[in-house]
């Protein structure tokens, strides 16, 4: 950087450049530096592995079973990545953290193309350091596809609608926009279109533009729409006529209108993962929606365009049956979009408002982390949190840092103390999940996995008994027998009965079989099951156990 504090760090394109290359590093070590964590991570995991290495691209399955709740692309991206680099943990999350580049790379692009090279940093230092967005970008679950394909929408509508756009810009703007509708269609179903098409029918609504629709090179962007979206369905279709009733009714009518799912939520569920998510410029975040508001434009009104994109899908997933904390990811692009166009106006003491709202932040976690293991449940508990605890009290000092440098250059360079807040949270938030890892590697039961390995034939089965592990099978690289137990796995196997046992007796019979006849079997029970084998008499040795499974083989 340069040493003069009164000029801004964005002048030198050298900075610049290395500031982007020293994020990104860190960015893509963090996407193998965890476990992967069930249910999401596992599930994705296994059924990309599994798709590798059936060759079958069209027919998705999760443990051997079909598997209709999601479209392919996610899929289709984490088995290319398995092809090409093997299988592991950061190739798992490789389309994921793309994505999470993408959307910040193509919301900067946007807000370029609407005010210029100073709100396009703004916009993507703002997006990459929220701590939903970092988060999510490391986690392999369907989301963060989902939000970068929307902000593709998004983006290429706010570029092609620009006042200066020219006839060519336009087209591929629009173009840009279909595409990305249809490929978040394809990674995560209706939504992907549903939701930006009804943002834009309110947008006409409250201004009247209606020569809007003039613009939006229907014919071209419903032919490119299909010709992406419609193959997969029609092939899935023909393999499995089951396919669309479940697909469609199921998985979107009720999934939306009822709590089938059991995910259900109070009508604030989400706006406390939105002040989370939002962390560091919660404040920024709220004079940015005001002045948006307020904001008066001629010809195409971004603003408001960006504040429906939030305002609706927020209360869309807010009234819906099913809540999941990351439904409402494809709103930070627009919130970072709007933050930055308002940043060089807020008043200096907002700033400090923030910068001492993450100070704060920092010291009550500090005070609070030696009472962190009195949570725990167990003496097995206890030591995950203690694993925690430095990765979270470092945490807490970075966000110190970052808002103590913040307060000290905003005497001299709001610039300087804007990167001040944005590098120690982005650092905060990867410290937070690298001491989740502990808690991570238990769920996923991964310290196990030599020991089951060291006793697995081609033909040993493996029985998940009153379970399902999401993640061991990825790691195993195995599928399990379900007994008991269908979870989310009930309606495939409505489809295939034959590849699970539905009653204990029936695994009972076949494990006494294993043992009479001297074969290997592998069983994983929850604890409360094995100790009603054990009543049972059931033989079986123990090769490893904590407080959620204990896994037994055959001899």
């Amino acid at each position: 950087m340069k040493s003069n504090l009164n000029l801004s760090p964005y002048d030198s394109n050298r900075n610049l450049f290395l500031l982007f290359l020293l994020f990104v590093a860190v960015w893509l070590y963090m996407l193998g530096a965890r476990t992967l964590v069930p249910t999401d991570e596992g599930r994705y995991a296994e059924m990309a592995r599994e798709m590798a290495a059936t060759g079958d691209w069209i027919t998705l399955r999760l443990n051997g079973i079909k598997y209709f709740e999601k479209p392919p692309l996610q899929n289709w991206m984490n088995a290319l990545s398995f092809e090409l680099f093997g299988l592991g943990d950061w190739q798992a999350r490789l389309w994921t953290g793309l994505c999470g580049l993408l959307g910040i790379a193509a919301s900067a692009y946007a807000a370029f193309k609407m005010a210029g090279r100073r709100v396009a940093i703004h916009t993507a230092i703002i997006l990459g350091s929220s701590f939903y967005w970092a988060g999510f970008g490391h986690i392999n679950s369907l989301d963060m596809g989902l939000s970068a394909m929307m902000c593709l929408a998004l983006c290429g509508l706010l570029i092609a609608q620009t006042e200066n756009a020219s006839a060519s810009q336009q087209r591929n703007g629009m173009l840009l926009c279909w595409a990305g509708m249809a490929l978040a269609t394809l990674s995560k179903g209706l939504i992907g279109v549903v939701l930006p098409g009804a943002v834009l029918v309110i947008y006409t609504l409250w201004t009247q533009q209606w020569q809007l629709w003039k613009r939006l090179h229907l014919v071209k962007g419903l032919l490119l729409f299909f010709a992406i979206t419609v193959p997969w369905f029609i092939l899935v279709w023909q393999k499995n006529p089951e396919h669309p009733q479940f697909f469609f009714i199921h998985e979107h009518f009720q999934r939306f209108t009822s709590t089938v799912h059991k995910r259900g939520g109070a009508w604030y569920y989400f706006i406390v993962f939105l002040v989370l998510g939002i962390f560091p410029w919660l404040t920024l975040m709220g004079q940015s929606v005001w002045q948006g508001l307020k904001a008066h434009q001629s010809g195409f009104q971004s603003k408001k365009m960006l504040l429906i994109w939030v305002g609706f899908i927020f209360l869309f997933f807010s009234v819906s049956g099913s809540k999941l904390p990351s439904y409402i990811l494809p709103i930070f692009p627009a919130l970072a979009i709007l933050i930055a166009l308002q940043l060089d106006q807020v008043s200096l003491r907002s700033l400090k408002i923030s910068a001492a709202t993450m100070g704060l932040i920092g010291a009550l976690g500090l005070l609070f982390l030696p009472r962190v293991t009195s949570l725990a449940k167990s003496a097995f508990e206890t030591r995950l949190y203690e694993a925690a605890i430095p990765w979270a009290m470092c945490a807490a000092l970075l966000t110190m840092l970052g808002a103590l440098m913040a307060l000290i250059f905003l005497r001299k360079n709001r610039d300087y103390a804007f990167l001040s807040l944005a590098i120690s949270a982005f650092l905060a938030g990867q410290a937070v999940f690298l001491g989740h890892d502990a808690w991570g590697r238990y769920n996923a039961g991964i310290d196990y996995v030599p020991q089951i390995k060291a006793l697995l034939k081609p033909d040993t089965p493996i029985y998940a008994v009153g379970q399902y592990e999401q993640a061991l099978p990825f790691y195993l690289q195995r599928t399990t027998i379900l007994v008991e137990h269908a979870d989310e796995l009930e309606f495939g196997l409505e489809q295939q009965p034959e590849l699970w046992i539905p009653h204990r007796e029936q695994f009972i019979k076949q494990w006494q079989e294993a043992v009479a006849e001297h074969k290997m079997a592998i069983a994983i029970f929850r604890p409360s099951v094995y100790e009603e084998m054990l009543k049972l008499g059931l033989p079986m040795k123990v090769i490893a156990n904590d407080p959620k499974r204990v896994i037994v083989s055959s001899h």
